[in-house]
């Protein structure tokens, strides 16, 4: 058996498994201006909050796609005690599916990744597998995104 037909078989009694929960991580305005630069997106919501005070959200919020950034931060904070698969090349992203940003993230506010793991599919020396990312919003009962982050391990032949 292949190296990444173990690593499969591996993920796919993992699943529906909670691999575990980030530590808290606050979101400052100055990292939500640092994303607007690097983004163009200067949307008065997210970077003037005089302006923004005025709007339901009653202060600056971060943008969707900056949550979504995070998940790369967040994630590495899970501690795990899976060891690096015979054969493996490297692990990339491959996508997402059913992203959805379902309660804003005001400035200043903590978030959380809750992962669980889900399907693991094997194409050919690859295998990929998806993660149901949950980022939770300290003081809230609504999540602030939720969304299904796919990644492939890449195995030699």
């Amino acid at each position: 058996m292949s190296n990444a037909a173990t690593y499969h078989q591996v993920q796919q009694a993992k699943a529906g498994t909670e691999e575990g929960v980030s530590d808290w991580f606050a979101v400052t305005q100055e990292r939500i201006n640092d994303f607007a630069d690097a983004t163009l997106d200067h949307q008065f919501i997210h970077v003037d909050p005089e302006a923004a005070a005025a709007t339901p959200f009653g202060g600056t919020i971060a943008h969707g796609l900056l949550t979504l950034s995070l998940l790369v931060h967040l994630d590495a904070m899970i501690q795990r005690n899976d060891e690096v698969p015979a054969g493996i090349l490297m692990g990339i992203n491959y996508g997402f599916d059913k992203v959805r940003f379902l309660t804003p993230v005001p400035s200043g506010a903590r978030v959380r990744l809750r992962s669980v793991i889900g399907e693991s599919v094997l194409k050919g020396t690859n295998v990929d597998t998806t993660r149901s990312m949950t980022v939770e919003l300290e003081g809230s009962d609504k999540p602030a995104m939720v969304a299904d982050w796919i990644t492939r391990a890449v195995f030699d032949s």
